[in-house]
């Protein structure tokens, strides 16, 4: 896949991308903002991390262990988490748990294989941007079609749009 055919998406629709991957932290000598994977993020040393704060975002792949990343959560101002397969849900989980235990306020972004049936989903555990790449999600976002359901049998990150919109929580009349 190659990485010009990748648009990012946002619940507002699609946005242009300011961040660039990069293997290692050699990429911050310029401007860029840059997202690392967490083991070149956690090379760096203390002094290139604070200079870098604002311009620095890290990729967790799903075996890595979140826990790692929670030291440097409050000057992170983009997590990616990747979704290697569709049948890895690894991230939902990390994401909500960044979302809700952890308190994260920055962007939380799904990179990988993300299917527009993943999508409603992942926007209620707390991702707020997508790279998309399969054809198929890119022509049903462009058209403003967004798959998912009206009602949840479980409680998310979102708050619920509406009281009673979870179906196993009744209202009293």
């Amino acid at each position: 896949m190659n990485t010009t055919d990748i648009r990012l998406w946002t619940a507002d629709g699609f946005q242009d991308d300011r961040w660039q991957k990069a293997e290692d932290g050699s990429a911050l000598d310029a401007s860029a903002h840059v997202i690392l994977p967490l083991a070149a993020f956690l090379d760096l040393d203390d002094e290139t991390r604070t200079k870098a704060a604002d311009r620095i975002g890290v990729e967790l792949q799903p075996s890595d262990a979140l826990d790692a990343l929670l030291p440097h959560l409050a000057r992170l101002p983009l997590v990616a988490l990747a979704f290697p397969a569709f049948n890895d849900g690894r991230s939902y989980s990390k994401a909500e748990l960044l979302r809700t235990r952890h308190g994260y306020r920055g962007e939380i972004r799904a990179t990988g294989d993300v299917l527009i049936d993943q999508v409603a989903h992942m926007l209620r555990v707390g991702f707020s941007s997508l790279e998309i790449a399969n054809p198929r999600t890119l022509e049903q976002l462009q058209s403003g079609r967004e798959a998912g359901i009206p009602l949840y049998y479980q409680p998310a990150a979102k708050a619920a749009a509406a009281p009673g919109s979870y179906a196993w929580r009744r209202v009293s009349a």
